[in-house]
């Protein structure tokens, strides 16, 4: 089980949303440079980092901060937030991201995943954050209308490389992640699936393990480190137990 610590970038500043609500954000003091290299000096391996004012323009915002800890860390990144068009992916590529994650783009414009699977073989991950079964857009502030599980099976053979599932209703809520949406996500997924959202607690990360599902390959945790409710010295045994 990978686990994907989380930054969430936003004025230069890890910060935390609930609900991804801009106006229920906490700050942290840390910046995401630092932030990254206190998970590699702790053993991690993989980080999930989202550049929330990329979401919110649409641009590689926090391209050079996100360099920077490639640079500096031997981290496999994955990287979401605002990325539209194929310019973007490149420039992340371009920069050593493992991986690329579209989300709202992908899902309004199929052509545009299925384009992006073709010139960027591996790299890319696509994330669906749901509400109660559907997908929602535009940092959830719109609802798709289009029920999870539909979507997927349309774009299944696309070529994404991972996928990663949040649940809205669990995102910055410390309230377990919904482990049984995300089993049938990962059942009906051609590829491997990451679950996302809610994350409270070290005995979360075990009942991940517990599912026993071999197309679940990680977990992302955020404000529960942030938080203090996980420490990192607890959380990296999970990932070699």
């Amino acid at each position: 089980m990978k686990i994907f610590p989380a930054i969430d970038i936003k004025d230069k500043k890890c910060v935390r949303l609930v609900k991804g609500d801009f106006d229920n954000k906490t700050e942290y003091e840390i910046s995401p440079v630092d932030q990254a290299g206190k998970y590699k000096d702790h053993g991690f391996k993989n980080l999930h980092i989202v550049d929330l004012d990329g979401a919110l323009t649409g641009q590689t915002v926090n391209l050079n901060i996100i360099q920077e800890i490639v640079n500096k860390f031997d981290l496999k990144i994955e990287v979401g937030g605002g990325i539209r068009n194929i310019d973007s992916i490149q420039k992340y590529t371009d920069v050593g991201v493992e991986k690329v994650i579209l989300g709202s783009a992908a899902i309004k414009d199929k052509f545009f995943l299925k384009d992006a699977c073709k010139k960027f073989p591996n790299k890319i991950a696509l994330g669906l954050d749901a509400k109660d079964g559907y997908l929602s857009v535009s940092g959830w502030k719109e609802n798709s209308n289009q029920l999870t599980l539909d979507y997927l099976k349309e774009v299944n053979d696309f070529g994404a490389s991972r996928l990663i599932y949040t649940d809205i209703n669990r995102d910055g809520m410390k309230q377990s992640p919904n482990f049984d949406e995300t089993s049938k996500v990962a059942d009906k997924s051609n590829c491997p699936v990451i679950i996302s959202g809610g994350v409270s607690s070290i005995e979360d990360i075990k009942k991940a393990k517990e599912l026993n599902n071999n197309n679940i390959e990680g977990i992302i945790v955020g404000k529960a480190i942030y938080d203090g409710d996980i420490k990192l010295e607890e959380l990296v045994k999970e990932l070699d137990a």
